[in-house]
This record gives structure tokens, sequence and C-alpha cells, in this order.
């Protein structure tokens, strides 16, 4: 140990045996410039303690991370293609036309399995990249009902709970991280958790993983403190492992568990998707069903498609665009990815929105111990692929799960266009997205994405609705459709919306304002020009019947850059005014049977009126 300088005799014989591996793995920079004993030994112990931690939260220890490291570092300067020798073909499973007979059949098949499903959902992400210092679940889906990401979650999953019936309390995991963790524990307590049951979720914390410096896997110090290794997140893949390793999975199953929902932390849309993807699941007997979309070909987002192993064996898998189209040409697809005559690729877009089936999954993990295939991605300084721009680390992604099912698993995919609209990039990356021809995926896209969802919807089953108004916001131009937000208690699927409006009396304006919030709320006929927000308790059954309201609303107006803006205007390009406005509002914050407006019948027995408080 002459690397140590002496400081061996800091060492403890568990830090001795893990020093030693390290040295072995030409590791021996980490100490190079640790002083003679008795100087700055705290900073020593520090990272010692880092080393052991890293080592600890690892399958196989720091010195298998290094040694995986090395080969796919290796694979990466050559540039080895992940799927060589792989032959391609169009994926099995499922495309579904939103709002269709066949979609509502497999959303009311899935409701039925919800009543044995868990629900995982991945938030180990902070909103720095949007101009948010907070956690992103806690960032606002709209602005009309200003309902966070994590009560939107969890409300879609109580409104299954109810619709499912039985006893059982649906669980939820929440996968975080070091930076994420507390604040979501803050935000789950200080909201009751938004009406679960404590013990209905559970926090499964994600570590990091050390960061490399080169192509020889030289593990990265800190420049601005030689006693600390860089760290970062390993990816989402990680969540496997924790379901694993913590033993959440085992109980899970034999709680009778048969299903696991997957979904990512910002895009509100994905219930409209997961009921059908569990019913597809459910009559399908899917091992594994990727919730997608329709894709473009070569459309920047990954495709699913099915493989044949050079060993015979097959796989479907997402495999990433930039690797889909030189793939394909590879094995006798001359034009690469191209559409077909429903003018999308027929390989579709992978979401990262999953659903598992509980005992094959818990099987696999038994045999993988969690450990999902990684990849690294170096940025080279130049072509000799040798040098970093910046330190990298080993990666790993929850949709590559499938490399660890058996050949005879049954994967498939279940493709949903309403259920997909993220919000992941700054103005500034949504715009150059924009400019490229790709989604924006912003905090503009993602809002205006659910409202023209609902009012599809709303068209779909019969109602008028205006619009939608071409609008600019942070340099982006969208369609601005009436403002529509209903919570999943009123209506969670396509059937529940047809049941709670009649939709051939309905009509809104392109300014149409229109929030609703509860399970009793029933609209026979409605024109609205303005603004109408309902609250109703659980327990208030509420009728709106032959409402026509005029009113000035709420206005989605652009922001100016020279005036005082939140995180959450920034990120959007536009603010609500409510202020000096008029808003029809109408809450019924108790129990029992309600009609507005008033008939002629209301003081009839069993049937009460409520006037509207104005704002």
């Amino acid at each position: 140990m002459d690397a140590l300088n002496g400081n061996e005799v800091l060492l403890t014989e568990q830090n001795k045996e893990l020093v030693q591996q390290l040295l072995d793995l030409d590791q021996s920079h980490l100490f190079l410039s640790w002083p003679p004993p008795g100087e700055k030994d705290n900073e020593k112990q520090q990272l010692l303690e880092q080393l052991q931690h890293l080592d600890q939260n690892y399958t196989g220890g720091l010195a298998t991370y290094i040694k995986n490291a090395k080969q796919l570092l290796e694979d990466s300067r050559s540039g080895k293609n992940a799927f060589e020798g792989f032959v391609p073909s169009v994926p099995k499973g499922k495309k579904l036309d939103f709002g269709s007979e066949e979609f509502k059949e497999f959303e009311e098949l899935g409701v039925a399995a919800s009543k044995e499903a868990a629900f995982v959902l991945v938030a180990g992400g902070l909103g720095e990249r949007l101009g948010y210092k907070g956690i992103k679940v806690a960032l606002p889906t709209e602005l009309a009902s200003e309902k966070c990401f994590l009560q939107v979650y969890i409300e879609s999953i109580r409104a299954l709970q109810a619709k499912a019936g039985g006893s059982a309390q649906l669980p939820l995991a929440i996968m975080t991280s070091g930076d994420t963790h507390a604040r979501t524990e803050a935000l789950l307590q200080d909201n009751a958790y938004f009406g679960m049951q404590p013990g209905q979720v559970t926090l499964l914390k994600q570590e990091k993983v050390a960061c490399l410096s080169d192509g020889e896997a030289h593990l990265a110090l800190d420049a601005n403190n030689p006693f600390a290794v860089q760290t970062k997140p390993h990816g989402h893949g990680d969540v496997h492992a924790l379901l694993h390793s913590s033993g959440l999975l085992k109980r899970w199953v034999a709680a009778g568990v048969r299903w696991v929902a997957f979904f990512q932390d910002t895009n509100a849309l994905v219930f409209r998707g997961i009921p059908a993807a569990l019913g597809v699941s459910a009559r399908y007997g899917y091992d594994m069903n990727s919730l997608a979309v329709p894709r473009k070909a070569k459309e920047a987002i990954g495709g699913i498609a099915s493989l044949q192993r050079p060993d015979g064996g097959h796989l479907t898998i997402n495999v990433e665009y930039n690797l889909l189209d030189p793939l394909l040409r590879a094995n006798g697809w001359a034009d690469g990815d191209v559409n077909d005559a429903s003018g999308y690729s027929p390989f579709p877009g992978n979401i990262n929105q999953l659903v598992l089936k509980a005992d094959s999954y818990a099987a696999a993990l038994e045999e993988t111990e969690g450990i999902i295939a990684e990849f690294v991605n170096p940025k080279y300084k130049d072509d000799s692929r040798t040098a970093f721009k910046s330190s990298t680390r080993l990666e790993c992604m929850m949709q590559d799960f499938p490399h660890g099912l058996p050949p005879t698993a049954a994967v498939g995919f279940t493709v949903v266009w309403a259920a997909y609209s993220p919000v992941k990039n700054s103005p500034d990356d949504a715009r150059a997205k924009a400019a490229g021809g790709n989604p924006s995926h912003s905090a503009t896209s993602g809002e205006v994405d659910i409202y023209r969802t609902n009012c599809a919807a709303l068209r779909m089953a019969g109602a008028r609705i205006e619009g939608p108004e071409p609008r600019e916001f942070n340099g982006l131009s969208v369609d601005l459709w009436p403002r529509v937000s209903w919570s999943p208690f009123f209506a969670l699927t396509f059937s529940d919306l047809e049941a709670k409006i009649d939709a051939a009396s309905v009509r809104l304006s392109k300014d149409a304002v229109l929030v609703i919030n509860g399970a009793g709320v029933r609209i026979k006929s409605l024109d609205l020009d303005g603004t109408l927000v309902i609250d109703a308790a659980p327990g208030a059954e509420v009728v709106l019947d032959g409402l026509k309201a005029q009113n000035r609303g709420w206005k989605w107006q652009a922001l100016n850059p020279n005036k005082e803006m939140t995180e959450e205007q920034a990120m959007r390009g536009f603010k609500v005014c409510r202020k000096g406005e008029t808003a029809l509002k109408l809450e019924y914050p108790t129990e029992g049977k309600y009609v507005y407006p008033e008939k002629a019948d209301a003081g009839k027995e069993g049937v009460k009126t409520e006037r509207a408080a104005v704002a």
C-alpha cells in the first residue's frame, strides 16, 4: 500500500480490504494526494466512508462496478453496437384508438384487473432543468386546477381503487433520490398523502454511483475536493433492484398483487392509458407490456422492436432511434425506418411506462437480483475517443428489463396516443426541440396537451367544442383549446366521461374554462362562455341542467419579460389572470342532492339546490 503514504495505519480491517481491491484495479490516484498521517485525517475518513457507501450500494461492490465500466468503455471506444447480430422485426402488441369501443372495452378490463395492481412512480429528479427549485412531482400539472403531479397520480389510483371495488387499498411505491427523498416525504405529509392511507405508500431511496474520469475507468475525484468521489444517478433502472432488495415486491405478490404499473414523474396524461394497458395485459397475459405512442419514422424517440438473438431466442425491447434505423438497414430493410400505411412507423414509440406481471417479474428479479443491463454514454473530446469532455458513469434504464426475462416470456405493447406529454425540457431546450421538428415536451406543451386531450374526449363524446386558438408562449407556437380540467374522481375512463356528461347538450366557447372536482357531478346541459368551477365534496350529488353561463372568466396571458413572474409561470410562458375577472364557482361542501340552476321542482323531497358563489 505504498500509494497511501503511510496512511494505512488509519484503515480498519474493512477499509483495508476495499482499498486493496481499489489499488489492484488501478485506482491508486484516489490516495496519491494524501498527506502523512496526522494531517487532514478527518477528510481521509470521509473519503473512506464514501467509498464504503458506494461499495455497499452497488450489487457486487465497487470492484464489480469498475470491471463492468472497463468493458463498457472499451465497447464504446471501439463503437460496438449492443444489437449487433440481432435481426429486427415488427413487434406484436395492441394499437388502440383513444375513445373507440375497443379502447373502452380494454379500459373496463383494466379497471377490473386494477383491484390486484400495485403502482410504482419513478420520481428521483429535481426541477432545476425546468427552472424550478423544488421536486418535479410538486409542480402543477396545469394552472386551471393547480393540482400538482403527485396529487393527480394519487387521485387517479384512488379513483381506480373506488371503481374496482373490494376492500383492498392499492399500494404505491415511489422511487426517490437523495435530492428528492425528504421533500417527497414532506409533500405527502403536508397534504395528508392526498387522501391515501400512509401505509399505502412506500418510499424507496435510490443511491448514486461513482463517476468515471477516463476510458480506463478511473473513479473521478471532485475537482474542488480531492477527498470526495464525484457521483451521479445510476438511472431509473435501479427501481427493479430496489423493489427486490427491499422485499416490497415479494410482499406485494404474497398479498395477491398480480400487476405492477410503472410511470414517470411528469406525465400527467399517463392514466389516460394505464387502465387500457392493464386490460391488454390481463387479456393477453403479457409478462411485460409497454405503454407506447404512435411514432413517426426516424422520430427522436426509441422504438419498440422484436429482435431475434444470435442464439435464436427472441427479445421485444426498446431500441433507441439512432440505433433502430441502421439496424433495420443492416438486415434487409432497404429504406430503414419508414412509415407504413397508417402514416406512422410500425415500431411504436417507447415512453417508459410499463405494466409487468407480478409473479414472473418477481421470479426474474430472483434470478437477476434486479440488475439491469448497463450502458455508458461518454462525451468524447475528439474522434480518438479516449478523453472525455466531462466525467461519465454507468447507467441503466427500467425499460431494458426484458434482458432479464426468459425467452418464453410474453412481451408486448399498448399504443394510446392520449397517454403521453411529459414535462422535461427548459424553455430554451423546448424551442430547440420544436425548431428541429420534435415535440417540445415542456411545461407549456404539457399543460396545453391536457386541455387538448380533454377537449378531444368531449368532442368524441358529442360535445360542441370551439377552438383552438393559435397562441405563442415562450417562443412556442401552440393551439390553446378551452381550458378543461377534471379530477380523476369525476372521470377516470372514457366510459366515466360518457356517463357523467350528456355531451350532445354541451357547448364550450374557445375561451371557456371548466374545472370539475368531485365524483358526484353530472352535467345534463351546459352552454359555457367564460369560467365555471365546480367543487363537490364526497357524497354531494350535483346536477347541472340548463345552465347557460357567460362571464369575463380567467385569461391565459403571455408573460411580460420585464415584470415579476413565478417559476411555475416562467417555465410555461404564461400566467392566469383571475384578479378582477368574474367566474362562476359552485361549491358543495356537504353531502346531499343538488340541482343548478334552480328548477321549479327544486323543493321536491330528496332534491336540494345551492346558489353559486360568484367570484
